[in-house]
């Protein structure tokens, strides 16, 4: 984008450009890393959700990913073949069948967020003390306003 373009620009068209052009360098270190183990970015996601519970039932897994139960056992089956997730049954009623992470699951979480946070390290070296604890407090208070959001109406 050149100087004129961005001059052309109100504030939020910019930071619109800047976070799609920060999406894309971040998903392009994680595509590459994701697609070794044939994995999409919504997987992942849903890998990394789950390796933070002790396991969860289909409907919890539809619910945090937005999708049908049918849509969510289809994410759920491919994450299954690799071997990042197994089905148990819950041990209060053997009908109901739980999602949880295995090792190895938990290994490619920790590999790639590894990778993201070194990334992340990498950027901070370019930022005096004082931009990285502004844009720290910046990504806080962001990250607060999208946790307490209501979800919108589809």
């Amino acid at each position: 984008m050149s100087e004129s373009d961005t001059e052309q620009q109100t504030p939020v068209e910019e930071l619109t450009d800047i976070i799609m052009g920060l999406q894309r360098c971040f998903m392009m270190n994680l595509s590459k890393e994701l697609s070794r183990g044939q994995m999409s970015f919504p997987q992942y996601f849903l890998l990394g959700h789950i390796g933070g519970q002790n396991s969860l039932t289909m409907s919890e897994i539809a619910v945090k990913m937005n999708h049908t139960t049918a849509a969510a056992t289809g994410m759920i089956d491919r994450l299954e073949k690799l071997g990042y997730v197994q089905r148990i049954h819950a041990e209060n009623d053997r009908r109901k069948v739980m999602v949880k992470i295995t090792r190895k699951g938990s290994a490619l979480v920790t590999h790639i967020r590894q990778d993201i946070t070194n990334n992340l390290a990498l950027i901070m070296e370019i930022l005096t003390e004082e931009e990285r604890h502004a844009w720290l407090s910046i990504y806080r208070k962001i990250f607060a306003y999208c946790q307490n959001k209501p979800e919108e109406k589809k």
